[in-house]
């Protein structure tokens, strides 16, 4: 008889019925197995490979929850653990850093160098473009949120790309909370490739999704048209249980409640991992992943930990349940795999880390961590240097008061030296920058070699630089300072700096009789193409890729063949 359907918590009955996803749903099933044969070098490649992304799964938070999980994260703490990798690079945004996850490059090499960067020559008007969109499609434009998704400005090839490259029969699935995370994760060649929409999930324009797809966007469009109270708050919650003003909002306290229809209530909540991994779990038993003869690969962005750090902060209780509300999903989404019987290994990691917000900050032991003053918008210093130059506007392009700054293609060489240095020294002054860096400065400096926890600043952003799509300089704010002047607009907090706050991210990796072991040295996101490359015999190009392999077995035996 058929297991019935399993209900994933913190959704609807609707969406499990929907997707009918079979398994017993509830603990681990390799636990009641009378034994477990060891991985050893010798062990066949497994047949499907997981590979999870956690938007701003810092290594932070990381350690502070790692003693409460019991769940999924729980079950990966029993395999390898790197508690210390780093998104190396300068950059530390959520589409640079899903483009370094299985690729093995650098965003120097991948060409993603920012969530949204500038190219002055292209047809729109304001030039600004979105890191995972096609910005030649007529009428759409970054800025207004109405592009057209794309992975076209990614310049190097997936996992999926070359595991499909080797062989076609191999399957290849991407399912994630934002478009960014399944495309620079899924590359060019994925048999599907979705994200949620308020509308449940979608995917490239154009693009008819499967049956499959389909009914699970349906479902979790349901879950999100319902209203959700508030979540009971657990005993190792209650510490964090302290509210703290922040502008007309008290944040630190809240049970992430929303009403009907609340999409961004909705990602801002275990809901929303929880309907990822669904549509995941769905997808994989539609297609048969891991049943075949070929190595498949499921990659699954869970996004809602991002959401309920820019909506407030990486303490209090919102973040807490958040936690909760992970390790729970993914325990329910191992145990349903475990009632498969595939063999089947897991990667997980971050695209960065984060900063919590600077009041509460504040109030626990570092006094100095601020707001960025609104006198760095880059708007109001490029008003002062024009009218003081005389050079018309626009005369600076940027996507903030920090990161990349690009300044206009119609100055003379004469004019543009002079607005260089102006924009240099202004910036330079203000008492919250630690540093301005030329383009110049970055393209003739190498890639570091070196392990990234020694890495200098210039090291950092060199590693984020693309000649082709990189600004003109580069403005650095000082530690702790949070690049949001405004609190009214709804986030509260954020990532981006070259602070290892925001690079350091876990890397943990698991599979059924792997002996577990705990490394604690600096690696990066980049080895983790080359490590499962390597544990399903697919040979790389060491000159293409920024990484390398991590050995996975613990003692004198080694995975990286």
């Amino acid at each position: 008889m058929e297991t019935p359907p399993v209900k994933l918590k913190y959704l609807t009955t609707a969406l499990a019925a929907a997707l009918c996803i079979t398994g017993t749903g509830t603990g681990f099933a390799q636990d009641s197995a009378p034994s477990v044969a060891k991985v050893t070098a010798a062990t066949p490649p497994p047949k499907l490979i997981v590979m999870i992304a956690v938007d701003q799964f810092s290594a932070d938070l990381f350690a502070q929850y790692r003693g409460h999980f019991t769940g999924g994260l729980a079950r990966l703490v029993s395999g390898a653990v790197f508690p210390s990798g780093y998104q190396s690079h300068g950059a530390t945004e959520t589409c640079p850093g899903h483009s370094t996850i299985l690729t093995g490059n650098h965003p120097a090499h991948t060409g993603i160098i920012a969530n949204n960067y500038f190219d002055l020559t292209a047809a729109r008007e304001d030039k600004r473009l979105y890191c995972a969109e096609d910005e030649t499609v007529a009428g759409t434009s970054s800025g207004s949120g109405k592009y057209a998704p794309s992975v076209n400005h990614l310049l190097v090839p997936t996992l999926g790309d070359l595991m499909k490259a080797r062989d076609p029969k191999a399957q290849v699935v991407s399912v994630a909370g934002k478009d960014r995370a399944a495309i620079m994760m899924g590359g060019r060649k994925a048999d599907e490739l979705v994200w949620l929409a308020p509308t449940g999930l979608t995917s490239y324009r154009g693009t008819l999704l499967s049956p499959t797809a389909t009914q699970a966007g349906t479902a979790i469009a349901a879950a999100i048209a319902q209203p959700r109270p508030g979540l009971p708050l657990p005993a190792d919650c209650t510490a964090q249980d302290i509210g703290i003003p922040v502008g007309d909002r008290v944040l630190g306290n809240g049970r992430l409640a929303r009403d009907g229809g609340d999409f961004r209530g909705f990602m801002a909540s275990p809901e929303a991992d929880g309907a990822v991994l669904a549509a995941g779990a769905a997808l994989r038993q539609a297609r048969k992943l891991g049943e075949g003869p070929a190595t498949d690969l499921l990659i699954l962005g869970l996004s809602a930990t991002d959401y309920v750090g820019h909506n407030s902060g990486t303490e209090g209780t919102e973040m807490c349940l958040q936690m909760m509300g992970l390790d729970r999903e993914l325990g329910d989404f191992f145990a349903r795999l475990d009632a498969t019987g595939i063999d089947y290994a897991v990667a997980l990691t971050a695209d960065h880390g984060g900063h919590d917000i600077p009041e509460r900050n504040r109030q626990n032991g570092w006094p100095a961590a601020e707001r960025v003053d609104a006198a760095l918008d880059p708007d109001a210093v490029a008003k002062v240097v024009a009218d003081k130059l005389g050079l018309p506007q626009p005369l600076l392009y940027s996507d903030g008061p920090f990161g990349d700054m690009y300044l206009a293609k119609t100055l003379t060489a004469a004019q543009r030296k002079a607005a260089m240095a102006e924009f240099i020294n202004r910036f330079r002054a203000f008492p919250q920058v630690e540093a301005v860096v030329t383009g110049e400065e970055l393209a003739a400096r190498p890639i570091s070699k070196q392990a990234p926890d020694v890495w200098s600043m210039l090291d950092k952003l060199r590693a984020s630089y693309n000649p082709q799509r990189s600004g003109d300089f580069i403005v650095v704010l000082k530690p702790r300072v949070t690049p949001i002047a405004d609190t009214s607009r709804g986030y509260v907090a954020t990532h981006g700096s070259v602070w290892d706050y925001d690079r350091r991210v876990p890397m943990l990796f698991w599979r059924k009789g792997l002996a577990g072991f705990e490394q604690p040295n600096a690696v990066m996101t980049v080895d983790i193409l080359p490590t499962l490359a390597s544990l399903i015999g697919l040979t790389l190009d060491a000159n293409k890729i920024d990484g390398r392999c991590l050995d996975l077995l613990s003692g004198p035996e080694s995975s990286c063949r």
